[in-house]
């Protein structure tokens, strides 16, 4: 069963949504069957609203075992396509099947392989599921204010740094938070190279709606790197 918009914006304003992600060949990504419930579950324990995650078998296992809402996204890649994040209908429709409660999709202006703009992309996506909350995964001003104006329910800055044009920045943007907060009037939600609590509760200060965070909390291999880096 799906969380409301309603509930789901109370729920994470001002909060911390956890991300719980495995991906092929990661050191917590078991091909039998997901675990990432059991970082869910730790995620909730914590107080944690509301968890991101990717792929349909962890927004079942996930929401099964938490019952907290759930935004939901598929990574893959096709040929001719440069975004990856719930690409395609094909995604978006596994997704509505999972009940996620807001699915999560790539919003830059990048190439698509189907030769549709990502305005096109999302008005297909809203007439098929107009009752589904989508939120924009983008990486600049432009491609944030283009998202809210396609009728998405939130922006959130996940692609900040990670696409050629964006600007390559060693923690989180807090110049595109800025920027969108003046420039959008959906929740705006800071994702990205977010790694110390204070980082995140700076980000709050500065006005993100919630703040999302993922490899500092669920993903070992990357924080033990950190601190052998570090030490090194």
């Amino acid at each position: 069963m799906r969380c409301s918009k309603e509930k789901l914006l109370q729920a994470i304003k001002g909060n911390l949504i956890i991300s719980c992600q495995a991906l092929p060949g990661e050191p917590l990504y078991v091909e039998e069957k997901s675990i990432m419930y059991l970082m869910a579950r730790a995620a909730k324990q914590a107080g944690a609203p509301c968890i991101r995650t990717n792929s349909v078998r962890d927004v079942i296992a996930i929401k099964e075992e938490t019952n907290l809402p759930v935004i939901g996204l598929i990574k893959q890649s096709y040929e001719g396509y440069d975004s990856y994040i719930t690409p395609t209908m094909k995604e978006i429709d596994a997704l509505v099947e999972a009940e996620a409660d807001v699915i999560a999709l790539d919003c830059t202006m990048r190439k698509r392989g189907d030769g549709i703009d990502i305005n096109e992309y999302v008005r297909q996506i809203r007439e098929k599921y107009p009752e589904q909350m989508l939120m924009a995964d983008i990486s600049t001003l432009e491609e944030g204010i283009n998202a809210f104006h396609c009728g998405v329910d939130l922006v959130s800055t996940t692609m900040s740094g990670y696409t050629p044009y964006s600007p390559r920045v060693d923690g989180p943007d807090f110049e595109l938070v800025k920027s969108l907060l003046r420039s959008i009037d959906i929740p705006v939600i800071a994702e990205g190279k977010i790694h110390t609590p204070q980082l995140a509760k700076e980000m709050l200060e500065a006005g993100a709606y919630a703040v999302v965070v993922g490899g500092a909390i669920t993903r070992p291999l990357e924080i033990a790197t950190r601190f052998m880096n570090a030490i090194r």
